[in-house]
C-alpha cells in the first residue's frame, strides 16, 4: 500500500480557472503629519519684497501659506502680526516657525511682535509661536488687544516697512498680498503701534511662557 497521498489535481479534477476584473486605481493621498500639517513643505512665493509692485490675491490656505512664508523670508528688521487667534491654520506649520526663527535670530534687533484678541485656542492646542516666544522672549513678544480698543476686524501681517499681507474678512482663507506698499505699511504700522500700546499681558499666555 503506497504512503503517497492521492492528488486532487488530477487532469480530470482540474478547477476552472478564475477570472479577475481589476476594481480600477485607487487615489491615494499623502497622510498629515501630527496636528494636521500637509507633509508637502509650502514653498515661498516667488516675489521680491520690495520690489514687486503689483498686489497679489490669495484665495486658498496654500496660497497665504506660500505668501507668508516669502515675507518672512525675506524681512530684515521687524515683523508685525496682527490676529484675531494666531491662526493655527497659516501660521502653526514648520517652515512658518522656522522662518521666524531664522529671523529672529538673524540679528539682536530684529523683532517679531504678535497682538491679538483670544490666546486660549493657542494655549490650550499649542503652537509654534507660542513655543518661540518661550525659547527668545526678548525678540518674540506676544500681547493681547486691549478689549476697549476700538480695532478694526482685521488681520495682517507686516514685513518691515513695505510687505503686507492684509486679511480683511479674517473667517476666509483669503487676502491681499503687497510686496511693495510704503504708503499702505506706514499706516497699519501706525495702527499697530497704538493697540500695541495699551495692550495688555495675557495671565494665560504669562503662565504658558514661563
Amino acid at each position: 500500500m503506497s504512503n503517497v497521498p492521492e492528488r486532487d489535481n488530477d487532469n480530470g479534477n482540474e478547477l476552472p480557472a478564475l477570472d479577475f476584473h481589476s476594481p480600477g486605481r485607487f487615489a491615494i493621498h499623502n497622510p498629515c503629519t501630527e496636528g494636521g500639517e500637509p507633509t508637502i513643505r509650502p514653498e515661498p512665493a516667488p516675489f521680491i519684497l520690495g520690489q514687486h509692485e503689483p498686489m497679489e490675491a490669495a484665495s486658498s490656505p496654500e496660497l497665504l501659506r506660500s505668501h507668508a512664508l516669502a515675507l518672512l523670508n525675506q524681512a530684515g528688521r521687524s515683523l508685525c502680526l496682527y490676529t484675531p487667534d494666531l491662526e493655527p491654520w497659516l501660521y502653526d506649520h514648520r517652515a512658518i516657525g522656522d522662518a521666524c526663527s531664522r529671523f529672529l535670530r538673524a540679528h539682536p534687533r530684529n523683532h517679531l511682535r504678535i497682538l491679538l484678541r483670544d490666546s486660549s485656542l493657542a494655549v490650550r492646542n499649542g503652537h509654534r509661536l507660542l513655543r518661540l516666544a518661550r525659547q527668545l522672549p526678548s525678540n518674540c513678544q506676544i500681547r493681547k488687544l486691549h478689549p476697549d480698543y476700538p480695532a478694526d476686524d482685521l488681520a495682517y501681517l507686516l514685513a518691515d516697512d513695505c510687505g503686507l499681507l492684509l486679511r480683511a474678512a479674517p473667517q476666509l482663507p483669503a487676502a491681499q498680498v503687497h510686496y511693495q506698499a510704503r504708503a499702505r505699511v506706514r499706516q497699519l504700522q501706525h495702527q499697530f503701534d497704538q493697540a500695541w500700546n495699551t495692550s495688555l499681558s495675557d495671565p494665560d499666555l504669562r503662565s504658558f511662557l514661563l
